[in-house]
């Protein structure tokens, strides 16, 4: 035996573990976000209401264009609320998922949101526009890789998507006990693989190996005070297309400065597959905060 498979095998799992094929799984990461930041979201959502943003003020407006509000893990519609009236005001129209709990499958969740996507579209004769929230915007990234016909640009709000799973521990350690704990409310899709790299279905897929990009617009908005997700992870690699806020991930769908992203993004022109940057956010360059 070589030292390299001696070091190798000091390196394996305990006993315990070796009935678990699922247990050490390298596309999910563990990270050390600041979770107690989290605690602090409904400041968020005063700043939303006390900003000119809430309003509207200076913001371009829709003209009726469709939009699909997809929530975050263990979220649903409800959370989607204050950013689905606000839209409207706005001058889109502004569609809920119809996900009541964000905890089920994510491959048969993409699959329920590509069939309403489809309808939508049917009734409103225009490709829509997504906004995904946390595991929303890796869904909205699926869809796009699958029926990117159907979508006009997709915007991912505190989106891990750069990994298929890159986040706190509290939070996995929840999506295990999902699987553990199924029933008729929470979890009833999963399987021991779900929402690991050990999956062979395409969501999975879309996540680890994505297709060439589609013609579809893609921007994503990100946080370095999120205490779920790490901000890294969070980020398109063309700079162009992200902006940063300062908000927790939870504030995201509650932010005024994310709303006022999303405005900008929603009305961006677009230039063939690429959209244009002329008068949009940037993000600042991708290293740690040293503040």
């Amino acid at each position: 035996m070589t030292s390299r498979q001696f070091e190798d095998d000091e390196a394996l799992p305990p006993e315990a573990d070796y009935d678990n094929p699922f247990a050490h799984d390298p596309s999910v990461e563990l990270t050390t976000t600041p979770l107690w930041r989290e605690a602090g979201w409904g400041l968020d959502w005063v700043k939303l209401r006390w900003s000119p943003v809430f309003y509207g003020a200076g913001l371009p407006r829709g003209q009726q264009e469709p939009v699909l509000l997809i929530p975050g893990f263990m979220a649903g519609d409800a959370l989607m609320l204050e950013l689905h009236r606000w839209l409207k005001r706005m001058g889109y129209r502004s569609y809920l998922s119809n996900i009541t709990w964000n905890n089920d499958c994510p491959d048969r969740t993409a699959k329920m949101l590509a069939q309403r996507a489809l309808r939508i579209k049917q009734e409103t004769g225009m490709p829509l526009r997504l906004i995904g929230h946390s595991l929303g915007g890796m869904l909205a990234k699926s869809l796009v890789q699958d029926h990117p016909s159907l979508f006009d640009r997709i915007i991912t709000l505190g989106s891990p998507f750069r990994s298929m799973v890159k986040a706190h521990p509290a939070v996995v350690g929840i999506w295990d006990q999902l699987k553990r704990a199924q029933g008729g409310l929470i979890g009833r899709n999963l399987h021991a693989s779900c929402g690991t790299g050990h999956c062979m279905c395409a969501f999975v897929r879309n996540m680890l190996d994505p297709k060439p990009r589609a013609q579809v617009a893609q921007f994503a908005v990100y946080s370095r005070h999120d205490g779920v997700a790490e901000w890294t992870s969070c980020i398109e690699e063309d700079e162009r297309n992200n902006t940063e806020v300062q908000c927790t991930h939870i504030g995201m769908v509650f932010h005024p400065e994310v709303f006022r992203a999303i405005a900008q993004r929603l009305a961006q022109p677009l230039t063939g597959s690429r959209p244009a940057t002329d008068g949009t956010p940037k993000r600042s360059k991708e290293e740690p905060d040293e503040r």
